[in-house]
């Protein structure tokens, strides 16, 4: 149903969890991919299950010059970058109080900074390559809507995003591009396998699907968002959260 035979796509922090999932998902449904991240080792192991139509483009989305040259790199590899995925992000949570300022800065700077840049850089590639189509993808929070304590850092870069998305969303809708993201509750990923048995219970008290999500569960709504079948959806936050924040 969700067809991308044609459609070159990149996605960061593909070295595992939702990104390696969306990775895996677009390249299922006939994309060309171009995976990132900063553990080029997993890249590697990546592209060489999926085989065919899939480049590493590794990068640290804290370096600025970095970023800089992310998209053009993608697009050397790709020939033209028509999805672009901001998936990646980091967390260095604190209590407001005792936050330093280099947790504040370097959460900012990956999480909100670099997805501005890859946002800017993608959609003037898009506009120029003239093919009245492009999807910008990216990857929010249930933090950023409803805040989370010990993570004022994480959830004012997930809050700034959606904001920075329906701006984007509204410059360039007319050429046929699209700008959403997508707010995942609780994933099974390594960062929910570090809480205790009984930190997952509560927490899963607290979903009316009584249970954490997958990360194939983000997957396809990215696949969705990047499909012809959401050519008219755009500037939304697409929430998967098993009913944990009905909006």
């Amino acid at each position: 149903m969700f067809e991308l035979t044609g459609r070159n796509a990149l996605v960061t922090g593909a070295t595992g969890g939702i990104g390696e999932s969306i990775a895996r998902t677009l390249h299922k449904a006939g994309a060309t991919v171009a995976i990132s991240g900063r553990q080029v080792d997993k890249l590697d192991k990546l592209a060489a299950e999926l085989g065919d139509r899939v480049h590493v483009t590794p990068c640290d989305l804290g370096n600025r010059a970095e970023v800089g040259k992310l998209i053009d790199t993608a697009a050397g590899k790709l020939g033209r970058v028509d999805i672009l995925v901001n998936n990646a992000g980091l967390t260095k949570d604190n209590l407001f109080m005792v936050m330093k300022d280099d947790q504040w800065d370097d959460v900012i700077a990956v999480n909100l900074t670099s997805t501005f840049m890859l946002m800017r850089a993608a959609a003037r590639a898009m506009m120029r390559s003239k093919t009245g189509y492009g999807r910008i993808i990216n990857v929010s929070s249930v933090s950023g809507i409803i805040g989370n304590p010990g993570q004022g850092n994480y959830a004012a870069s997930k809050a700034g995003m959606i904001g920075m998305t329906k701006s984007l969303a509204r410059e360039v809708a007319s050429r046929g591009i699209t700008a959403n993201c997508i707010a995942p509750g609780f994933i099974k990923t390594a960062m929910t396998d570090a809480l205790n048995d009984k930190q997952t219970e509560e927490i899963s008290k607290m979903i009316p699907a009584q249970r954490f999500g997958s990360p194939d569960d983000i997957a396809m709504g990215a696949l969705y968002l990047a499909s012809d079948a959401a050519a008219y959806v755009t500037g939304q936050t697409l929430h998967i959260n098993g009913g944990m924040l009905m909006v």
